[in-house]
């Protein structure tokens, strides 16, 4: 009986948690998303409403229930060129996200519920707007 007990201590413990560790980073590793998934939506949430090309890229606009969420995406990523898009509700103040980005701006999320949005976006020389959207 004592011999049985032996093989059941920290030791044996051990050895059975190390393959389930390595197992479950494995499949972390192989369920994490593509990073293009990110790319394609620009971190949006929600469905693709609009699209708004222009030489060198587009702003994509995304609307859910309650936000409008904008990226400007360009068609190439690459080296680092100045990127804005910015999204302002009907009655309020335009949200920003400018700089240096090799391939997208933003996302800039505002909330949207029964407001109309302007969509501004530009990349390099190329730039574009949408009017009042999504009234």
């Amino acid at each position: 009986m004592a011999r049985e007990r032996e093989g059941r201590g920290l030791g044996a413990l051990r050895a059975g948690a190390a393959p389930a560790v390595l197992l479950l980073c494995a499949a972390g590793l192989l369920a994490a998303p593509p990073a293009s998934a990110a790319a394609a939506t620009g971190g949006c949430a929600g469905q693709l409403v609009k699209s708004l090309p222009f030489a060198g890229g587009e702003v994509r606009v995304y609307k859910s229930r309650t936000q409008a969420c904008a990226a400007a995406v360009a068609d190439a990523p690459g080296a680092r060129r100045p990127m804005a898009v910015s999204v302002q509700p009907r009655g309020g103040v335009p949200l920003r996200d400018t700089g240096q980005f090799t391939r997208y701006a933003g996302p800039v999320t505002v909330g949207a519920i029964n407001r109309c949005v302007y969509v501004r976006g530009s990349i390099g020389a190329g730039s574009a707007e949408s009017g009042w959207i999504l009234c």
